[in-house]
């Protein structure tokens, strides 16, 4: 019987906490942010566009939270978003964030 490797639960936590904007960076996607939307209920959200594979996605971004306008979902984290963007499974999806997050450096408030 194979032994069950798991992720180790530092890894993940760091991953569900890494901000979406990192995420996307992170991931090398192009995205830009709409400064003409105007949020209905909070504040803090904002919606992006971006670019993945030949087509545009618009996300409704508010903290580690995202909704995909377009496809009608939604989740949380940048694990889930990678997902979702990439059409990965959650193994592969930490895979990938995991190979980049050690040489990212995060972005600074306001860029």
């Amino acid at each position: 019987m194979s032994r069950r490797r798991s992720f180790p639960p530092e890894l993940l936590d760091a991953l569900r906490a890494t901000s979406l904007f990192d995420a996307l960076a992170l991931l090398g996607l192009y995205w830009k942010k709409d400064a003409d939307f105007v949020p209905l209920k909070n504040q803090t959200t904002v919606r992006v566009h971006v670019t993945v594979n030949g087509g545009v996605v618009e996300l409704l971004i508010t903290d580690l939270k995202w909704y995909d306008t377009r496809a009608a979902l939604g989740g949380g984290g940048a694990i889930d978003l990678t997902m979702h963007l990439l059409r990965l499974s959650f193994v592969d999806a930490v895979r990938l964030l995991a190979s980049h997050v050690n040489s990212f450096t995060p972005r600074k408030e306001g860029e």
